[in-house]
């Protein structure tokens, strides 16, 4: 690893995980990355959403693990969590039938921690593999926590995704970057998931402070509804994260040639 005048941290190509250097090539030549959510086993054709979004411009693919009480989830992905639950969704389903999905992007799930921990952190790590996921978001792990999780991840190959807020710590801000592998996730503005009818100033400053000390992929979350807002944001970061705005058109009925042209409209809104 070196380090740039500007502070930061640069790792080898030969270091990289499929979604960092999937999201890295795309960024190095030009390109602003997408990264859509989708609440896994919502409907019975959540698979065929997954495969349109993909398809629609998506660099990669972030796949909700329903869980009970989502606690970083607005009422939008909640509602859309429970509504999974109720349908049969589990974990050990979400991902296997992710493993019979080829859509040519990487995939990263986003779950919460008392999910790994029942699992087992070597036995999800390796469950994701086996399944060809490549990167998993844990948003209620701390740096602080993250330890025995990390090291069954980095041993079976999975890229953890780091989270950082607006409160969190400059001081903290490097060390959770070098734990981040994929990309790192910069958190939009104080508060849970959801549609905004306008960009928080927090969101572009969070960009800021994130590619000050590194550069791994920098995309930005929550609070990232539109097009318009998602150009906004990618003034400063590489790229965004969007999750609620798709998932409710889900949850109205929409199936994937909607998703397919949300996601659309969101590549051409950053593309422009």
């Amino acid at each position: 690893m070196s380090q740039s005048l500007s502070g930061a941290t640069h790792e080898t190509p030969a270091a990289l995980g499929a979604l960092e250097a999937t999201l890295r090539a795309a960024r190095d030549a030009g390109r602003k990355l997408l990264v859509p959510y989708v609440t896994g086993g919502l409907s019975s054709e959540w698979c065929d959403v997954v495969r349109a979004v993909a398809a629609a411009g998506a660099d990669a693919l972030e796949v909700g693990i329903p869980f009970s009480d989502p606690i970083m989830d607005g009422p939008t992905i909640q509602a859309a969590s429970a509504r999974a639950l109720a349908e049969g969704a589990t974990p050990a389903r979400i991902v296997a039938e992710l493993g019979d999905l080829d859509v040519g992007i990487p995939l990263a799930v986003m779950t919460y921690y008392n999910i790994v921990f029942r699992t087992g952190h070597r036995r999800f790590a390796h469950r994701l593999i086996e399944a060809g996921v490549s990167g998993a978001i844990l948003p209620d792990l701390p740096l602080d926590e993250v330890g025995e999780w990390a090291r069954a991840a980095d041993d079976a190959g999975v890229e953890t995704v780091m989270l950082a807020a607006p409160t969190t710590a400059d001081d903290q801000l490097e060390p959770i970057c070098r734990r981040a592998h994929g990309f790192v996730y910069g958190v939009g503005l104080l508060g849970v998931t959801g549609e905004r009818d306008e960009l928080a100033v927090s969101a572009r400053r969070m960009a800021q402070r994130l590619k000050a000390v590194t550069d791994k992929p920098v995309l930005i979350g929550v609070g990232v509804s539109n097009p318009e807002q998602a150009r906004e944001v990618c003034a400063e970061a590489d790229g965004v994260v969007v999750g609620s705005a798709l998932v409710r058109r889900l949850l109205d009925g929409g199936g994937p040639e909607e998703a397919a042209s949300f996601v659309g409209e969101l590549r051409a809104g950053i593309d422009g």
